[in-house]
């Protein structure tokens, strides 16, 4: 089955849209002034996963809607610098810079584009276009 040329760029161009009130909307989450409560698996009040699944769908939407796996690494390196110059600025917030939190940064950028490339290469292998 070949999916419809219109479809597919219908689809890239709506996740390159979307990029940007997601970005928008993780920068706000990092600079407000309070710290965001999540409970993780072994019952501790964690914000790391959150900065984890933030920006592994960053990264995911970036790897997705760009084509070159030269554009994808820019586009990550940008998410990890991104991200720690965010905690720089969180300390003029209230809220406390953090060494982890980048880190959890950095793994979800390297997860989301890692993910999404092994979603996006087969999908333009088989109907060459994407």
């Amino acid at each position: 089955m070949k999916l419809p040329r219109p479809l597919l760029h219908a689809a890239r161009i709506a996740d390159e849209i979307l990029f940007y009130p997601a970005l928008a909307l993780v920068i706000w989450g990092e600079l407000t002034g309070t710290e965001p409560q999540f409970v993780d698996w072994f019952g501790n009040l964690t914000d790391k996963a959150l900065h984890f699944i933030a920006y592994f769908g960053l990264a995911a939407m970036a790897a997705a809607g760009l084509r070159s796996r030269r554009a994808v690494f820019g586009a990550s390196f940008g998410l990890i610098v991104l991200g720690g110059i965010l905690e720089i600025v969180q300390g003029f917030t209230g809220r406390d810079m953090s060494f982890y939190d980048e880190l959890a940064n950095i793994a979800g950028v390297i997860a989301g584009a890692v993910t999404a490339r092994l979603i996006i290469e087969p999908l333009r292998s088989r109907f060459g276009y994407w």
